[in-house]
């Protein structure tokens, strides 16, 4: 047994390597215009905007449903699309209006919703072996994490001026030298780190999935699988999180902190 778990680490750490390598080498290839186009370097855009269409037609189903008043304030008696969604969306709405104030969770709300739920339905194909994983390519949970860190930033521009620049030079003046390049780097990490944690969980468990599908198809997969639907959930909730936080942060007023 303990041969067989080092075998299984030391695979995961290998595909780890290889994963991060082979994101950054394309990513790299792509920016300096010498990276060849196969379809494989589509498959994670092609997945997002699969994904993307999957939404749209959700939201379209959903309001459909609200279009007659008394839809739209009793709840349907068992479980369908409609409750599903409604009961997604109402945690993180709950959960934003837990970290800020009622007021900006509203109002930052749509960001919120959005990201929630694409990375929610992009980390559910990880159940599915063999299905490409938009979350699993280095570029698309970069370009989500950019995505949330230029709103964020541009939200805290407006809502407090020069005093978001202001706000990251510390609270005392003979702190700023020291303070301000470490808050600046903290700053600029935030969508490196959002997008790595995302990319590299949703690999492993990709990776586990399909080693135990390779042991026995038929029972050993199911924990795994249950291990992997909390990944799913968990991931979408830590990302939900962080994009809550950083939004709270930039728009908090001066008076606030």
């Amino acid at each position: 047994m303990p041969e067989h778990t080092s075998f299984i680490t030391h695979l995961v750490l290998a595909h780890m390597k290889e994963t991060l390598s082979a994101n950054a080498a394309a990513l790299g290839q792509t920016f300096v215009g010498h990276h060849p186009v196969t379809w494989h370097s589509f498959e994670p855009l092609a997945t997002s905007l699969f994904i993307a269409l999957i939404l749209l037609i959700v939201a379209a189903l959903v309001r459909s449903t609200l279009a007659r008043p008394e839809a739209a304030v009793i709840p349907d008696e068992s479980l369908t699309l409609r409750t599903f969604v409604e009961v997604f969306l109402d945690y993180f709405y709950n959960l934003a209006k837990d970290v800020m104030d009622a007021k900006r969770a509203k109002k930052y709300f749509p960001l919120i919703a959005t990201s929630a739920c694409f990375v929610f339905c992009a980390n559910v194909m990880a159940l599915l072996p063999g299905f490409p994983i938009a979350t699993t390519s280095l570029s698309i949970t970069l370009g989500t994490a950019l995505v949330v860190f230029v709103v964020f930033n541009f939200w805290g521009f407006k809502e407090n001026g020069f005093g978001y620049v202001k706000h990251l030079a510390g609270p005392v003046w003979y702190l700023a030298p020291l303070v301000f390049p470490i808050e600046l780097i903290s700053l600029f990490v935030r969508p490196i780190t959002l997008a790595l944690r995302l990319m590299l969980n949703m690999s492993v468990d990709h990776l586990l999935l399909a080693i135990f599908m390779g042991f026995l198809t038929v029972l050993v997969p199911i924990p795994v699988m249950i291990l992997g639907c909390i990944v799913v959930l968990v991931q979408t909730l830590v990302f939900t999180l962080l994009t809550c936080i950083y939004i709270g942060l930039a728009t908090e007023h001066e008076e606030h902190h």
